[in-house]
């Protein structure tokens, strides 16, 4: 049986790989963690005897099919959880990143079955993250991009926001930014704010922020 923490790490390197598209350096996990490289170093010795890593020297680590097999179950325990907290108990979506990662690892499967009949088999979780299926099929890319991958003068629109950080949601929600809201940008300074209109005002965004929102431009500009 894994531990919570095993979970955690398995989770969070999955959702590293996702974001990469590759191996995932043992400082990255330490920082997506908040922990030190030579903890994450002692757990990836763990989780590859285990059979749940695949490590290459210099490279980094990546699930093997089973690893994943378990960071998908854990992932949609969480945005499960996530879209119940949010749709039933008026949670809102800057508090429910953190409920949700204390009660994932400890629901059962008959708990998650009546969860998502509940929520009427919702497919992505209130950041527009997508919820992986009952049978944990992997998730197929998606055709969203970063925010700041566009140039001045695009119209996007927002898939999806990173949920890591609450102040971070607390901030995009403030600033009327969540998943299916358009926007324009307007201006993007050098290494520095993100400037976009939306409803009828501008915001501007930190660089770090606007690479954490995922976006589609939207279909009359791609004519």
């Amino acid at each position: 049986m894994l531990s919570d923490v095993m979970e955690d790490y398995l989770k969070a390197i999955y959702t590293l790989q996702k974001e990469d598209g590759g191996p995932v350096a043992t400082s990255e996990i330490a920082e997506y963690l908040g922990v030190t490289p030579p903890t994450v170093t002692s757990m990836i010795e763990k989780l590859t005897d285990r059979g749940l890593l695949d490590r290459e020297k210099y490279k980094g680590v990546e699930l093997t099919p089973e690893g994943e097999t378990v960071a998908l179950e854990v992932l949609r325990h969480h945005r499960l959880l996530e879209s119940y907290l949010t749709e039933h108990l008026d949670y809102s979506w800057s508090e429910v990143h953190e409920e949700a990662d204390r009660l994932e690892h400890h629901i059962s499967e008959e708990f998650e079955r009546r969860v998502a009949d509940a929520l009427g088999n919702p497919t992505v979780d209130p950041h527009g993250d997508p919820i992986p299926d009952a049978n944990l099929s992997p998730i197929d890319e998606d055709d969203t991009t970063r925010l700041t991958e566009h140039e001045e003068g695009s119209h996007v629109v927002v898939a999806r926001v990173s949920d890591r950080d609450d102040e971070e949601l607390r901030y995009l929600a403030d600033a009327g930014i969540t998943p299916d809201t358009e926007l324009e940008i307007v201006d993007i300074a050098p290494f520095g704010m993100v400037t976009v209109a939306v409803d009828g005002g501008e915001q501007s965004l930190p660089e770090t922020i606007a690479r954490s929102i995922r976006v589609r431009a939207v279909v009359e500009e791609l004519a």
